[in-house]
């Protein structure tokens, strides 16, 4: 497929889901080796850290928040367990995917299912809702009250959306299963289930180390890949020209493709992140595996250039609150106000 002038793949997006099928297979050996190298650091820096509590509680807390990467990484295993994209066997990756989803207080089945409606709706204005960051249409915003504009002001507040907003979702919000109360009994299993588990865990963790372990490690660990994973989710769809339509218009691959980022990171974090920054290609194809999606931009440079957007570009996309239909990107409050949308 060519590329046009602005780095994006020419014709239509979904020619890209038959390209994409021979990466989808999963490498057993290799995804046991990629779980292997998270979750021995990952208890290698938590024992420092329990070490070190008795001599420096500060350079306790700082081990604990840099262990905090590779619980997101921990996270992106479980999120290609969600997506059958880790290993062969639905079992084993399902029972991996639930384990971890102690360890990244996140209930397995209940995130696995409201994390597809999102893969089934991103980009949809009339499916808003369930595993999406909350967004209003410029419309819509100027027809709330003062109230609701200064409500969902507070919501867009980078303080709240990455501070406030990740404790409340991954201490709160996880603990039941929101927008899945009636969809059946299995969501209560997942989130009970997984409380349970994260309860006896932690109740270990206090009788054998006290309060510090609690306090000391695990809240900021867990705090610290909580902020990076919701800034993460926020700037792979949340970026100036991403892409939205109505019901009528909606296409799921063009929405995949235009409305999803490549967060083009450091090689370092690229690994961290379990590459989840080539997120165009991962909606565009959920079932390829997290170690292979490098591969795909080696192989289709001219999906390299399509919605890309540096460290350092990303930073911009906390400014922007609203969707403006008529121009077909999003903008800032102030931008809507004064209405110079050129």
């Amino acid at each position: 497929m060519a590329a046009t002038k602005d780095g994006g793949p020419q014709g239509a997006a979904r020619e890209w889901v038959k390209v994409l099928a021979k990466y989808r297979e999963p490498n057993t050996a290799r995804s046991l080796f990629e779980l292997a190298v998270t979750v021995v650091p990952f208890l290698g820096l938590w024992a420092l850290s329990w070490w070190l509590l008795d001599h420096s509680y500060v350079a306790a807390v700082l081990v604990a928040m840099l262990n905090g990467g590779f619980l997101v990484r921990l996270f992106g295993i479980q999120h290609d367990c969600g997506h059958g994209s880790f290993l062969a066997s639905r079992r084993a990756r399902d029972w991996i995917g639930r384990i971890l989803g102690v360890v990244t207080v996140t209930p397995y089945d209940v995130w696995r299912r409201a994390h597809s409606i999102h893969h089934a709706t991103s980009g949809d204005l009339s499916q808003r809702g369930l595993g999406d960051v909350t967004t209003l249409t410029v419309a819509e915003y100027r027809e709330k009250g003062p109230l609701g504009r200064l409500q969902y002001r507070i919501y867009r507040n980078p303080l709240v959306m990455f501070g406030i907003g990740p404790v409340y979702l991954f201490m709160l919000r996880n603990r039941l299963p929101f927008g899945l109360m009636n969809q059946g009994r299995r969501y209560w299993i997942s989130a009970m289930g997984t409380n349970l588990a994260i309860a006896l865990v932690l109740g270990a963790l206090a009788y054998f180390g006290g309060w510090q372990p609690l306090v000391l490690i695990f809240l900021p660990s867990t705090l610290t890949a909580a902020s990076i994973g919701v800034w993460l989710f926020y700037v792979q769809h949340q970026f100036e020209d991403t892409h939205w339509d109505g019901a009528e218009d909606w296409q799921v691959h063009e929405a995949a493709l235009h409305g999803s980022s490549h967060y083009d990171l450091p090689l370092v974090l690229r690994w961290i992140t379990a590459n989840i920054g080539i997120h165009h290609v991962h909606h565009l194809y959920s079932r390829i595996p997290f170690y292979r999606l490098p591969q795909v931009l080696r192989d289709h440079s001219e999906l390299v250039d399509c919605s890309r957007m540096t460290l350092r570009d990303s930073l911009k996309c906390a400014r922007l609150h609203l969707w403006c239909e008529e121009h077909r990107k999003l903008v800032t409050f102030a931008t809507a106000r004064r209405g110079a949308l050129a």
